[in-house]
């Protein structure tokens, strides 16, 4: 008498492998789960920042697009001012708050069936895939046809005399944000499964288990780290200098875009970077001035400690991080590894990881409105904000931060195998 499989897992038949039904429902619950924690954590940070007050009963239509865009679709701003005015207007960013929340939801979701398994075939994990994807696809064409919003400008008097009503708002490009959010959904699966130790690889994948899967659990663990950190920080900086609500809506939408710089500043990168108008960055104090000039600023440790001189501390909160994200990967190796094994996995790890967070950390936005050939009318309505990386020095920097913390920790990790054979 044959034993029926688990629900939800694959039952191996002779002709051939068949999903169980209980399996979509399953994978609805992860897809509907992941949505609704990331347009809570949205909506949670965009009511701190003030969007309650939008007109027009526009605060859902926001909160849907900020989850299209933690998703990584494409947003864009529009506007129409009539014969006499014009408008433009662009905006470039990732809450990234919002996408971490959905990224680990879904991820969890994803290994559940998985863990605890000794082995498993491509089929399973590209079943449970497949599933997710499915289900993921309508929701994300709901909410890119959702977030779609047109706001009127007021002008005050100028605008009465000439009659002019401009409006300003957000549509979504409906294929591009298709394409990208399957692209993340794919990335997110992709990564957990590398990421988790107690999901099997299929066995075509067995052969990068050793040099792949402890280094994407310590590059995990290390933006994890950097995220805890901001927060603690944060919620004291809210404690004893006030302003709550804004400090509250930097960690609930962009707290990672934060810490994920400082992480590749305190490496040794550059950015570039402008900020003009009534635009405002969610940042500290130094930030903030640093980029705040008549033109394109440099932003690194140097120009940072011109404005604060402990800004040098973040070298050693990133010397310990590392070290510990090194050790965790060594720890989580074999053995026989070497250690120009280590320092050679821990540069590459540690270089893609850079490369993520320059592709996901810039920022680009600017609005403006002028009449008759005139901007901005004297009233602050134009503005200009950027920040893009030297995708040169930070590379460079975290490929040699890399090769050294990967080979002292594979020594660290040494000494702490020793010590536990010896007890």
């Amino acid at each position: 008498m044959n034993a029926s499989p688990p629900p939800g897992r694959v039952a191996v038949r002779a002709g051939g492998p068949a999903l169980a039904p209980h399996g979509w429902l399953q994978a609805l619950v992860t897809v509907v789960a992941g949505l609704v924690v990331m347009g809570v954590v949205a909506a949670l940070g965009l009511w701190a920042a003030g969007g309650t007050g939008l007109p027009d009963n526009g605060f859902p239509r926001v909160v849907a697009a900020s989850v299209v865009a933690a998703t990584g679709g494409s947003v864009r701003l529009a506007g129409e001012a009539g014969t006499l005015a014009d408008t433009r207007a662009g905006l470039t960013v990732i809450p990234l708050s919002v996408t971490l929340a959905g990224a680990l939801v879904i991820a969890a979701g994803f290994l559940r069936p998985l863990r605890h398994r000794a082995v498993t075939g491509a089929a399973e994990p590209a079943g449970w895939a497949a599933r997710i994807a499915a289900l993921w696809l309508p929701a994300l064409i709901g909410l890119a046809l959702a977030a779609r919003q047109t706001f009127t400008i007021p002008l005050g008097d100028i605008g009465d005399l000439l009659g002019i009503s401009p409006r300003v708002g957000y549509t979504t490009d409906l294929p591009l944000t298709v394409l990208f959010g399957m692209l993340w959904l794919a990335g997110v699966l992709l990564l957990a499964l590398l990421v988790s130790r107690g999901a099997p690889l299929p066995n075509r994948l067995l052969r990068f288990q050793e040099p792949v899967r402890p280094a994407a659990h310590a590059m995990t663990a290390l933006l994890l780290a950097y995220v805890a950190v901001g927060a603690v920080i944060a919620l004291v900086v809210a404690a004893t200098r006030g302003h709550p609500a804004e400090t509250f809506a930097v960690i609930l939408l962009g707290l990672p875009n934060l810490v994920w710089l400082v992480l590749t500043l305190g490496l040794g990168a550059t950015w570039y970077g402008r900020v003009d108008g009534p635009f405002a960055l969610p940042m500290p104090r130094p930030l903030d001035e640093v980029l705040r000039t008549p033109g394109t600023a440099t932003l690194n440790l140097r120009t940072l400690a011109a404005q604060d001189g402990r800004v040098w501390w973040l070298l050693a909160v990133n010397t310990v991080l590392l070290l510990a994200a090194a050790c965790v990967m060594a720890v989580r190796s074999p053995a026989r590894t070497r250690p120009w094994q280590h320092a050679v996995r821990m540069a590459v790890a540690l270089t893609l990881t850079v490369l993520m967070i320059c592709l996901t950390c810039r920022i680009s936005a600017h609005y403006g409105l002028s009449l008759i050939g005139i901007g901005d009318l004297g009233g602050g309505l134009s503005g200009v904000l950027f920040l893009t990386p030297d995708l040169g020095t930070a590379l460079g920097t975290a490929a040699a931060w890399g090769l050294a913390t990967g080979f002292v920790g594979a020594l660290l990790a040494r000494g702490v195998r020793r010590r536990v054979r010896a007890d």
